[in-house]
């Protein structure tokens, strides 16, 4: 293993870390479970399952290639050269490291209004403050350089897909957030989303 694999495992430990920590410290402090895959409605339940589905396949296939196991979950017939280079693999790096930073300060800014899915019965609070004062998705907005540095750290067809696909199902999970806050928060949340940006610039 070099620097690069070494890199994704270590980056797979902190996020994974990350989120059962505030999971568990969510738990204990207000008594209510974060996670709520599962619980949308109609064919989104369908989607919030399968989404974490091909979320584990993903973390699968990230360490089989870190550890540069035999066995490959999505076998790459496909090899394109200037994607197996240093530099490439240098900018994947930056790029997740990049995604870490909002990632880390939403944790940090959302104290127990943390949820992973819609919680329609217990949904906390509504945050505006600290990271989110500059981005209504600041999770989103961070997965989205991780993907695309993970896709470049590895160089294949199924990260890039899977990349491409995660940017495409978190624009819908946003769009369906924004629904059901606009309903819950009212005039509040209105004038929040006047405020701040859906991304960054919009």
């Amino acid at each position: 293993m070099g620097f690069f694999n070494y890199f994704q495992v270590a980056v797979l430990i902190i996020v994974l870390g990350v989120i059962v920590t505030k999971a568990l410290h969510s738990w204990l402090t207000t008594g209510v479970n974060p996670i709520v895959i599962g619980r949308g409605q109609g064919k989104w339940r369908i989607v919030e399952v399968a989404s974490f589905l091909a979320l584990i396949l993903w973390v699968v296939e990230v360490l089989l290639r870190a550890f540069q196991s035999r066995f490959d979950l999505f076998p790459d017939p496909l090899r394109f050269g200037f994607l197996h280079t240093s530099a490439a693999k240098t900018f994947g790096v930056a790029l997740v490291l990049l995604g870490m930073i909002p990632f880390v300060l939403a944790y940090v800014s959302f104290g127990t209004s943390w949820r992973i899915g819609i919680d329609r019965n217990r949904p906390g609070s509504l945050v505006t403050g600290g990271i989110f004062a500059v981005t209504r998705n600041p999770i989103y907005v961070g997965f989205i350089p991780f993907f695309l540095g993970i896709f470049l750290l590895n160089g294949t067809w199924f990260f890039l897909i899977f990349a491409l696909l995660a940017v495409v199902t978190m624009h819908f999970q946003i769009l369906r957030e924004e629904e059901f806050l606009r309903k819950h928060y009212g005039q509040s949340y209105k004038e929040y989303c006047t405020r701040v940006a859906r991304y960054l610039i919009w």
